[in-house]
């Protein structure tokens, strides 16, 4: 039976989030109803993420709970992609909720994007140490953040994900990642100015398509970027919740 588009997504997901950590060599594992990774992972990343709905939960919490009874050092959290699971009572608190997103294979409108901004794909590493500069919110002159480098150079190896940059004449001022996966493309890590917003995301979904021919994309959001992307032609699937557990 195929996958539903809530389940593409959350696999999207948790495989973007195997590529990172495999990167930083920490590899996490995939079992029927989720992702986990027994090591602490890299910001912003969870540790787990369910792959199925509440059918799965009991295994789910078990998982969870194998999580737990390792000791995990510091803060970490848990994405429940279908909103199912209730980890209250085994010490975690909401961190945040979001929604799943989809959008069909259709064009973006050429009036739609800014001819002034420029979106490509980062090729090499220097590129991709900017990138994350931009990324962090660091200003456009400085060549490294405080934090240790989250997107290492090995993640350019894979033609099935990339780095996207929005140049204003030489400095970047939006960033994206797309990821591929099976049937569908993950568009993840969108920060744009808060003007024009609508603009710079009809560029990235441009690009991103242009590369991807003929796939749906997905991803998530919430807050102003959910309405910046309905607007840009996504229709909302369901939420997700991600918790915390505090170390």
């Amino acid at each position: 039976m195929m996958p539903s588009r809530i389940e593409q997504a959350a696999r999207n997901n948790a495989i973007w989030c195997d590529i990172v950590c495999r990167a930083h060599g920490i590899p996490g594992e995939f079992h029927d109803s989720l992702w986990m990774n027994r090591h602490p992972v890299p910001r912003f990343y969870s540790n787990a993420v369910t792959l199925s709905d509440q059918r799965n939960a009991l295994a789910q919490v078990a998982h969870i709970q194998a999580l737990l009874d390792s000791d995990l050092p510091g803060n970490w959290s848990v994405k429940d992609s279908f909103c199912t699971l209730d980890l209250a009572d085994l010490g975690f608190q909401v961190l945040f909720e979001a929604t799943w997103l989809w959008r069909a294979p259709a064009p973006i409108a050429p009036h739609d994007t800014d001819p002034r901004i420029r979106w490509t794909w980062v090729r090499g590493e220097s590129e991709l140490a900017e990138w994350e500069t931009a990324w962090n919110g660091a200003p456009a002159n400085l060549s490294a953040t405080k934090e240790p480098r989250l997107f290492v150079p090995a993640l350019l190896a894979d033609p099935d994900f990339g780095f996207l940059a929005a140049y204003q004449d030489k400095a970047i001022v939006a960033v994206a990642i797309a990821n591929r996966t099976d049937s569908v493309v993950g568009v993840s890590n969108i920060f744009t100015p808060a003007a024009g917003n609508d603009a710079f995301w009809a560029g990235c979904i441009a690009t991103v398509q242009d590369r991807f021919p003929g796939f749906p994309l997905v991803g998530y959001q919430r807050g102003p970027e959910l309405e910046v992307a309905q607007r840009a032609g996504f229709e909302r699937l369901q939420d997700l919740r991600v918790w915390i557990r505090h170390g």
